[in-house]
């Protein structure tokens, strides 16, 4: 691809439908590790390999209905392209809840990879996504009042009504979120992505937060400001 020979590549797995944030968490993390530092976010999911076959389990039907395949990138660095917003990245944070595995993930065996996906997800959402977003804000320096936006992964319909529950925002306010669900699916770890370029590209500014619940289980955070185009 015409990169130079020093380049450093760093491959991660197993994020989830948390990938997303935390990916791009990661990448402004390097970026700003050294200066000039560009950072290419590559964020793949082919999750119609995991299609089980020789099990009829209602999780793995769910989620043969529920994910598709998707990619997304961003290119992360100092420098602002012409003619877009300028977008500016704070530090991210994550918040992971011990014994949860049973919730979401993956159960490995000698086939390949049983989907996980536990029906409780929008209850455990409900109850705990408040909290753990006001300890990411209170992390961040931010009050909940100041953000204009946030940006979240729809893991599902459901999951998108207990987000605005959750954070006590107006019902239907995620609007970007369920358009992306509708049209490409919940495909894991791109799709917060696909929903910020639909946010982006309705011409919303200001402070934004993105997050995004996965396996583990796990809340990723990334603030992030956007600025107006210049005229």
């Amino acid at each position: 691809m015409g990169f130079r020979d020093d380049m450093l590549r760093v491959p991660v797995f197993g994020v989830g439908c948390a990938g997303g944030v935390s990916g791009l968490s990661l990448a402004r993390s390097l970026a700003d590790s050294g200066a000039g530092s560009k950072v290419l976010l590559v964020v793949i999911e082919t999750c119609s390999l995991a299609f089980r076959a020789d099990r009829r389990q209602k999780a793995d039907i769910i989620a043969s209905v529920l994910f598709g395949d998707g990619a997304a990138v961003a290119c992360i660095g100092p420098e602002k392209p012409d003619g877009k917003q300028a977008i500016t990245l704070s530090p991210g944070h994550q918040k992971m809840w011990p014994d949860t595995l049973g919730i979401m993930g993956w159960d490995v065996d000698d086939t390949g990879f049983g989907v996980v996906f536990d029906r409780s997800i929008p209850t455990f959402v409900s109850e705990e996504f408040a909290l753990a977003t006001a300890c990411a804000l209170d992390r961040s320096g931010l009050h909940h009042e100041q953000v204009d936006r946030y940006v979240c992964h729809p893991g599902g319909a459901k999951v998108v009504t207990a987000i605005e529950t959750a954070l006590r925002i107006e019902r239907g306010s995620l609007d970007a979120e369920r358009e992306t669900l509708r049209e490409a699916e919940n495909m894991s770890a791109p799709t917060v992505m696909f929903v910020m370029i639909s946010v982006l590209d309705s011409g919303a500014t200001g402070q934004m937060m993105a997050c995004a619940l996965g396996p583990g289980f796990t809340a990723s955070y990334l603030p992030f400001h956007v600025e107006a185009r210049a005229a």
